[in-house]
């Protein structure tokens, strides 16, 4: 992107230069698994219920636009809140309560309007006011999981009732796709009772049992034109697959996600039913402590890398419904994806070298998992258990429940699974996980060169300056990062065909997680 380019006073000029593959691959995978094509194109119709089994979700969830960590709480958290920026199903950043912006040369200073005419579910109007507090909520001291992002807000300014002024550390050309981070939801100023939520989102809640079930209303006074057509939604937490999908053939519930891999053709041919595949940045992850022994040793982590067989994981644990992951979290799809990474293959032999050069004959771990961290990691790990057992590694499996996972194992036990979605830019995703500072880097890796070229890059405007650094920030996760990342899985939700409006996202199940504000019933 040229720097005339960023020189913004619509939109319309920043979201040009945005369009990329990622929307496209996403696009013509998904509609050739709906049938009679997509449906966005019909007029909506109001009314109805509509259900949603939804895995991803526990006792501890809430509404803290600070902690969002799952499936269940960030598709509620959409129903209830709206967004700065939204992502559409291009892989384009879209105005939401932020109407437009507008950037000063270099990127450090931003301008952006605040829409009015929005009000939240109290009556209270949408104000500066309201979003200055909501991102000031993930900065200092705060315990936000967005906080390494909002380290980057040196100054956030309101101009006037109904504009905001964000000045940067450094400037930042991707700054409206960071701002889309489903942390950054608005709610009132002043705001902190996260077990009774306010927001200016397409419905309000009604009854909320964190890990059982919910049910929303619809907010009659919701300011987006053709959303929050269905009467109210319910959702039913179920983290189990097989009861997941059982409760959509049943018709107990209208629309699933994460459906396992090993019966998606079964269920396509289900004439009652779509199968919404969508292919993003979504990838599985092995996680290891490198704060702590035996995987602060860069020679054990490359040992556990080498004896993964992603061929068969992929083929076995995902039936092909996605690709191959280099130990990188950037997915071919993004156009600063490094081509010229060589892949890592199954080596047995190379990992016992690793083991050796470690001081090691012989290596053996236990691998926390459930199925929380996704659908079929149990059954991942025990393939992964099988090669690695070739390499000298001794694998045991130990299987958490998935209530509480990820209050309790995630970003805590020494050498676990976990999954992330993907993210619209490789700055995000490289920030949001692998920066030092991160609250969300799960392996605790820590590198100064790392940090030092991610604060580099975001600042460039040249687009193959910026693609020559985040090659080399993928290179450094590939050989000494603590995650081992063997594949990229294809988002795959399960909806009856009662419901229409539905579309392929490449950000996250569900729509992006928008789908009970996006969709409507046939009559």
């Amino acid at each position: 992107m040229s720097a005339s380019d960023m020189h913004m006073t619509d939109t319309r000029l920043f979201q040009f230069g945005r369009r990329g593959f990622l929307a496209g691959a996403a696009g013509l995978s998904a509609l050739s698994m709906l049938p009679g094509g997509l449906r966005a194109q019909e007029q909506p119709q109001r009314g109805g219920l509509l259900r949603m089994g939804i895995g991803g979700g526990s006792t501890t969830d809430d509404f803290d636009i600070r902690k969002l960590n799952d499936w269940v709480p960030v598709n509620q958290a959409y129903m209830v809140m709206n967004g700065l920026v939204e992502i559409d199903a291009s892989n384009t950043a879209q105005p939401e309560l932020f109407e437009s912006w507008e950037a000063a040369e270099g990127a450090v200073e931003w301008v952006f309007k605040v829409r009015q005419g929005v009000t939240f579910h109290n009556g209270k109007s949408l104000t500066a006011d309201d979003v200055v507090y909501s991102l000031n909520l993930h900065r200092g001291d705060s315990s936000s999981a967005a906080r390494s992002v909002a380290a980057g807000f040196a100054d956030i300014q309101k101009i006037s009732d109904f504009e905001v002024k964000i000045t940067l550390t450094s400037g930042n050309a991707d700054l409206p796709y960071v701002l889309s981070d489903y942390h950054f939801l608005v709610v009132p100023e002043g705001f902190s009772d996260w077990a009774n939520p306010i927001g200016t989102g397409p419905f309000i809640p009604e009854s909320v049992e964190p890990g059982v079930r919910a049910r929303f209303t619809r907010n009659e006074n919701y300011w987006k034109p053709g959303c929050a057509n269905v009467d109210a939604v319910e959702v039913i937490v179920i983290n189990d697959v097989s009861a997941r999908t059982n409760a959509l053939m049943s018709g107990q519930v209208h629309a699933i996600n994460s459906l396992d891999f090993k019966t998606v053709d079964l269920l396509a041919r289900n004439r009652n039913l779509q199968i919404v595949r969508s292919a993003g940045g979504q990838h599985y992850t092995f996680l290891m402590d490198c704060t702590r022994a035996p995987f602060s040793d860069v020679n054990v982590r490359q040992a556990i890398k080498y004896s993964i067989d992603r061929e068969q994981l992929l083929k076995t644990a995902l039936m092909g419904y996605g690709s191959l992951g280099n130990d990188h979290p950037i997915p071919v799809t993004d156009r600063f994806f490094n081509k010229e990474l060589k892949q890592r293959a199954y080596d047995p032999e190379q990992a016992k070298f690793h083991l050796k050069k470690a001081g090691m004959d012989s290596l053996s771990v236990t691998l926390q998992t459930s199925d929380a961290a996704f659908t079929g990691a149990v059954d991942a790990a025990a393939v992964y258990r099988t090669a690695a057992s070739g390499a000298g590694i001794d694998v045991s499996i130990q299987r958490e429940p998935a209530d509480g996972y990820w209050d309790n194992v995630w970003m805590k036990a020494p050498f676990c699974m976990s999954y992330w979605g993907g993210r619209p830019t490789a700055d995000q995703m490289l920030t949001i996980a692998y920066q030092s500072s991160s609250a969300q880097n799960d392996s605790h890796w820590a590198n100064a060169d790392f940090d030092r070229l991610l604060t580099e890059a975001r600042a460039l405007l040249d687009d193959e300056k910026r693609r020559e650094i985040y090659w080399e920030l993928q290179r450094m996760i590939h050989d000494d990062g603590g995650v081992m990342i063997p594949m990229f899985g294809d988002y795959l939700d399960g909806v009856s065909n009662k419901v229409q409006g539905v579309t392929p996202h490449p950000m996250f199940n569900l729509m992006g997680a928008r789908m009970a504000e996006k969709v409507w019933l046939a009559a």
